[in-house]
């Protein structure tokens, strides 16, 4: 499987990097066992990861973050700067399982919608949209104003599912750590995949 994932400018970013590690560790869901967890045998699928970090997300990291950005750059396989309107992602023709974009700012959700395709990640789901890939948009803000609402909104109706980055408490997490996991968790969910940290829910 090969995923784009976008890194924008919201609240948040550190997520990418337990979303990434989990992308590298995942195993497709109808190879695992009861509560997510992988039967005996079964085969690992980490997926192809191309990466774009935006100048945004690259500012928000350092004044969150006291984990250099380069443990996320380094577990990808390609990475990209919004900037770079001629990568291969940008393009219909290199075939690509999807996106996600994680948080996805306010900003890049408006982009998203009204096809204002000014910067690579615009352009990268402006691109899997029109290809009928799956897009994943974690909208990090709070509240959501009406403007926000009414995008999301469009976003939803042109395909795009919605996972805002909400906090679990149904399967026991104690943890900021236990519900990042979970949050990203149902990001991989969108596409088939599971990852050790996840908890599903298994019924009472």
């Amino acid at each position: 499987m090969r995923l784009i994932v976008a890194v924008t400018g919201a609240s948040g970013v550190e997520m990418s990097l337990t979303l990434v590690r989990m992308l590298k560790s995942a195993r497709r869901m109808a190879e695992t066992g009861p509560a997510g967890t992988a039967e005996k045998g079964s085969r690992a699928e980490p997926c192809e990861v191309h990466l774009i970090l935006s100048e945004g997300a690259k500012l928000t990291w350092s004044l969150e973050s006291s984990t250099p950005v380069s443990r996320l750059t380094d577990l990808c396989d390609r990475v990209y700067e919004e900037s770079d309107l001629g990568a291969v992602i940008s393009s219909g023709s290199y075939p690509t399982d999807g996106m996600i974009v994680m948080p996805c700012s306010m900003k890049t959700l408006a982009g998203i919608v009204t096809g204002y395709a000014d910067n690579l990640v615009q352009r990268a789901a402006d691109v899997c949209m029109k290809e009928g890939r799956k897009v994943v948009l974690v909208p990090r803000e709070m509240p959501f104003s009406k403007l926000h609402l009414r995008n999301l909104e469009t976003a939803a109706e042109l395909g795009c599912v919605i996972v805002p980055p909400v906090l679990t408490f149904y399967s026991g997490q104690k943890t900021l750590q236990d519900e990042i996991d979970q949050i990203c968790g149902k990001v991989l969910m969108q596409f088939g995949l599971t990852a050790e940290g996840y908890r599903p829910w298994t019924g009472t």
